[in-house]
């Protein structure tokens, strides 16, 4: 068996080389952060190089869209009704726990046979109506690798919108698509981790609006989050 030959000292680089190799990569890594990270994640444009790109504006709806989002959040968690803790579970919570220790003892095949079913194809219309200045997020509940082909078109209007998806309570939301007074979009919708996919919709117009929302592909479930 042939081996590859051992370089020798002289065709090793030397330890300047490193060092100027680590400088470079370092001054690259911080103009790519500086002039197209921060612009199009956080709106952060100190060089203008940026907003030149068109990726400053993406960092502001993306900003805008979150801080919306979790203002909505914060409203709802406060102003809905504390009740009181249950002595004994409910139906659907000894349901719910259940399910759960039975998943605990299922077999692996058993397990693969709940996968399938979750990602079993689906089809939905939802008709959603946006009052002005309001925001409204629906979720799917998908499996990582899953699919689902989408459409959604405003009727009367146009709105601005966050896809993103959560991977559970209290987790960072992960953005897919953003866009601003957009009167609709389609594609493919693809889950890159268990949890809930979706979208955040706002009204910024004057009037009413009505969003049609279809989906078809692999998920459990689809429902109003805020």
């Amino acid at each position: 068996m042939y081996n590859t030959d051992i370089p020798t000292r002289a065709e090793l680089p030397t330890n300047a080389q490193l060092l100027r190799s680590t400088a470079i990569a370092a001054v690259a890594a911080a103009g790519i952060l500086v002039t197209i990270v921060l612009p199009a994640e956080y709106a952060i444009d100190p060089t203008g190089i940026g907003r030149m790109l068109k990726l400053t504006q993406m960092g502001e709806i993306k900003t805008q869209l979150a801080a919306e989002a979790e203002a909505d959040r914060i409203r709802d968690s406060q102003t809905a009704p504390v009740q009181p803790a249950p002595t004994t579970p409910a139906p659907d919570q000894r349901s719910r726990l259940l399910t759960t220790l039975a998943g605990l003892l299922v077999s692996p095949a058993q397990a693969g046979e709940r996968i399938v079913i979750a990602q079993a194809e689906k089809t939905d219309e939802t008709v959603i109506t946006l009052e002005p200045t309001k925001g409204v997020e629906y979720k799917l509940t998908m499996v990582k690798g899953a699919k689902v082909t989408f459409d959604w078109s405003v009727k009367d209007g146009v709105v601005n919108y966050d896809m993103h998806g959560t991977p559970g309570p209290g987790a960072k939301e992960k953005s897919y698509k953003t866009g601003r007074a957009v009167a609709g979009d389609t594609g493919v919708l693809t889950a890159e981790f268990d949890g809930g996919h979706g979208w955040f919709w706002r009204n910024r117009g004057t009037k009413p609006v009505t969003i049609i929302l279809r989906t078809k592909g692999a998920y459990a479930e689809i429902k109003r989050m805020i």
